[in-house]
């Protein structure tokens, strides 16, 4: 947490740095009230009963006051030259009176235990330092997607967009970078690696036996992605945006059908058939979309060799694209 903290206190009196202690049980609170009598007016600490990540997200955003709004998870870190060169650009804007919707930066994998890291840049896919639109970009890459850690969102999109996380529920940083896209109008990219995020621990989200293990958290925000918003009306105003999200949801679909591959009992094989008929339900257009033309597709592969060619396509992904 420390790590965290003091790559971003480095902003000084141009950023707010609100922490909140999700009702912990460590030294959370006690580091963060060192912090906010160290740096005052910068750093405001706010102790709540847990809710979870989502809950801790809301809180934040309520709270926040400033043009542009990121979070940063306790143990990831802003890389110190681009994070002093976006606030650079911010401080510009302000000058200025404009600013674009939304602002993309390269984030790095940090994988410190094993001494290797993978960043993942997006300079194929948006013009770089210049404000551009949604049909202005590029083709993503299997490897490249809007994660959280890519995003700097203008507060107020946030707002218009009504964006509100599920407390207690893993993997709800899908919905934060998902659900307010549609508001976007105006992007921005630059071409560095801002955020750090750190990949090793045992009991992290995305490891795969504690992704099998949440398998019902990381469903329920597959469906709420998926229903979240009418990608057809999307399709009516941006088309290449309408494209990535529908993307977007394939990939989320695959993630949740191949780790209830791996896990191989009937329950989870059951859950599988329940959650592409859940789709087919809600939004039949959707279903035939990821059922036929998108990668989750294969993940519904008939009979044993389409599970294990289901299997062995994500282990190779894994392998070569060092993901958890």
């Amino acid at each position: 947490m420390e790590r965290c903290l003091d790559s971003l206190v480095i902003g000084g009196e141009n950023v707010e740095i609100i922490i909140v202690n999700d009702g912990s049980t460590d030294r959370t609170g006690e580091i963060a009230e060192q912090y906010a009598r160290r740096f005052p007016g910068i750093v405001t600490v706010v102790h709540k009963e847990n809710g979870g990540h989502g809950s801790g997200v809301n809180r934040g955003l309520a709270l926040a006051t400033g043009m542009y709004f990121k979070v940063v998870d306790s143990d990831d870190w802003l890389e110190e030259g681009a994070y002093r060169a976006l606030l650079k650009k911010i401080a510009g804007w302000c000058d200025e009176g404009f600013g674009p919707d939304l602002l993309v930066c390269d984030y790095t994998y940090n994988h410190l235990d094993e001494g290797t890291k993978r960043t993942i840049h997006f300079k194929n896919v948006f013009p770089e330092e210049k404000v551009c639109t949604w049909d202005q970009i590029g083709t993503f890459r299997p490897a490249q997607y809007l994660v959280m850690h890519a995003l700097v969102y203008r507060t107020e999109i946030l707002h218009k967009s009504g964006v509100v996380l599920p407390e207690h529920t893993f993997y709800v940083d899908n919905l934060f970078a998902y659900c307010p896209l549609p508001y976007v109008q105006t992007l921005y990219y630059m071409h560095c690696s801002l955020y750090q995020y750190y990949l090793g621990r045992d009991d992290q989200s995305v490891n795969e036996k504690v992704l099998m293990s949440r398998i019902e958290q990381q469903i329920k925000v597959t469906k709420m992605v998926a229903e979240s918003v009418d990608l057809q009306k999307v399709k009516r105003r941006y088309p290449k945006l309408a494209g990535y999200m529908c993307r977007n949801v394939s990939i989320m679909m695959a993630i949740s059908s191949i780790h209830l591959l791996l896990k191989g009992d009937e329950q989870a094989r059951n859950r599988h058939l329940e959650l592409w008929a859940d789709i087919k339900k809600s939004n039949p257009g959707l279903y035939y979309r990821l059922r036929y033309t998108k990668l989750s597709g294969f993940t519904n592969l008939p009979g044993k060799l389409g599970k294990l060619a289901t299997v062995g396509g994500y282990r190779l992904a894994r392998k070569i694209y060092q993901f958890q």
